[in-house]
């Protein structure tokens, strides 16, 4: 079934931050939906088939309109499985976040921080009655937050979506700059030097069994897995949405390409989103 995330809250609460762990999980995310199109794009969502889950912010900037909203949700749950999600946090927390940002407040520059926090309160009281769910944020960070997101609204498969690029390069052309992690390959031996292989690469199957067939590549093949399978759900719980892991060795066309290749399906067979990426295998 479609699932619609109607977001909303208290300015300051953590709206956006919540909006790119939903973003995170493959919710396709709107932020600052009128009022008036929520039906229309509802409509577009149960009608889509690319589109399973989305999810919408609708807070104060809507205006005096909003009060509008638990009606409209009445029509769109007869087509949609949606819940309203509302973030809020203490006021004294808002108001440290107000100045730690030196951001104005929605509603205006024309009163204090508290006074519109008080306001904003009157108008978003219809909506905080309907809400399915309540997340009071005063003692989340970013990161704390989005594993909230992600443990109320995942499940183990879909909170392992940090994309890892595993990505094969030669030493000869330059280490790659985006590289998170780099591993020196160098020290296997190098099918360069075999004649059969040297037109080749590390995608032809011979190749890739040679360099796979030496004792000391499984042995570092296991330890650099067992590594990443302790270190992804770290990565995961500190909001890192990619990561490239890179293989270098001499000229990047055998031995980094075979690693590179074997850890990608290693991670994908443990349910991670991965691509295998070389970067010199056509110079």
């Amino acid at each position: 079934m479609k699932h619609l995330i109607i977001l909303t809250g208290i300015s300051g609460a953590g709206k956006a931050s919540a909006l790119k762990a939903f973003e995170d999980l493959g919710f396709h995310c709107v932020d600052n939906l009128p009022l008036e199109l929520l039906p229309q794009f509802a409509g577009l969502v149960g009608k889509s088939t690319e589109v399973e889950r989305a999810a919408v912010v609708m807070d104060v900037r809507e205006g005096a309109t909003l009060d509008r909203l638990p009606q409209i949700l009445k029509s769109i749950r007869k087509i949609l499985d949606t819940r309203v999600v509302y973030l809020d946090a203490q006021d004294a927390v808002l108001v440290r976040r107000y100045s730690e940002t030196r951001r104005p407040h929605p509603l205006g520059q024309s009163d204090t921080v508290w006074r519109s926090i008080v306001e904003e309160r009157q108008l978003l009281d219809p909506i905080r009655n309907v809400a399915d769910t309540l997340i009071d944020t005063s003692n989340f960070n970013v990161h704390e937050l989005r594993a909230e997101i992600l443990a109320r609204f995942g499940h183990d498969k879909q909170t392992k979506r940090l994309l890892i690029s595993c990505l094969s390069f030669g030493f000869k052309n330059g280490v790659p700059l985006d590289a998170d992690m780099v591993f020196d390959v160098r020290f296997l031996p190098n099918p360069h030097f075999v004649p059969e292989f040297r037109k080749k690469t590390g995608l032809d199957p011979k190749v890739a069994a040679y360099v796979r067939g030496f004792p000391q590549t499984k042995e570092f093949l296991n330890r650099v897995t067992k590594l990443m399978l302790y270190l992804l759900p770290h990565y995961v719980k500190e909001g890192k949405s990619y990561l490239t892991v890179a293989f270098g060795c001499t000229g990047g066309q055998h031995r980094s390409v075979m690693m590179a290749e074997e850890l990608a399906r290693r991670l994908g067979k443990a349910g991670y989103l991965v691509k295998a990426l070389h970067r010199d295998i056509v110079r």
